[in-house]
Parts: structure tokens; C-alpha cells; sequence
């Protein structure tokens, strides 16, 4: 596949987890940053990784989220939590997920997910 293509790709279905209005929002930010940064997310991670069809979506979701809380990465884990939900996750299933990593992240991790969580789920419910 080229690159362009894949780029496409990534757009699309960044588009799909977000929805159209945050991630032209999200691209932008990005694109503020470092537009080769914004290129690498949708060529590579969106078009080349979360493009493969070896999971469903909403479990690759669950698995990101539980990497980026063990990581203490929390602006993506905020942005992944949101396209969790949008990939068919529950708000239990998130919940659990960030449980399931206290005993091997730590609890301050899990607690700190579940934070940001909470926000999440108290932003989505104010839209």
C-alpha cells in the first residue's frame, strides 16, 4: 500500500474513533506541533497498526488504554478512552480494564486512569 494511501486510510478511521469534528481538531493540534509528527500518527499507527484486522477495534482500544495508564500517558489515555467508547467499549469494560492493570502498573496508575476516565465519561455525558 502506499503511503498516501495509508494516510487515508489512518484519516478515515481516525475520523470514525473520534468523530469528524475532534479529529480535525486532534490533526490540528498535531499539525501545530510537528506536521510530521500528525503524518506519522495517521500514515503509520492509524493506517498501518489500528488498520489491521486482527482484532476488533473496541479490544485493541482496552489494550491501548491499559498500556497508556501503565504508562502514565495521560493525554493519550484521555484520546484513547474516548475512542473506546466510540469503538463499542462500556464504560465498564473501561473501568475494569484500568482495574485490571493495579496490581501490575500500580495502584496510583489504575486510580489515575479511572481519573481520567471519569472526566471523559462526565464529558460525553454533557454532549
Amino acid at each position: 500500500m502506499l503511503i498516501e494511501e495509508r494516510y487515508q486510510k489512518g484519516l478515515e478511521l481516525l475520523k470514525r474513533m473520534l468523530g469528524e469534528k475532534t479529529a480535525e481538531e486532534t490533526r490540528r493540534r498535531w499539525q501545530k506541533l510537528s506536521p510530521d509528527f500528525e503524518r506519522y500518527v495517521l500514515e503509520f499507527l492509524s493506517g498501518e497498526i489500528w488498520s489491521r484486522s486482527g482484532l476488533p477495534l473496541k479490544i485493541k482500544s482496552l489494550c491501548t488504554i491499559s498500556a497508556l495508564a501503565a504508562l502514565g500517558r495521560v493525554q493519550g489515555l484521555e484520546l484513547n478512552i474516548r475512542m473506546a467508547l466510540n469503538n463499542g467499549a462500556t464504560r465498564q469494560e473501561i473501568i475494569e480494564t484500568l482495574l485490571q492493570i493495579a496490581p501490575y502498573a500500580g495502584f496510583p496508575a489504575a486510580w489515575e486512569g479511572l481519573q481520567i476516565a471519569e472526566r471523559v465519561f462526565e464529558s460525553a455525558d454533557a454532549s
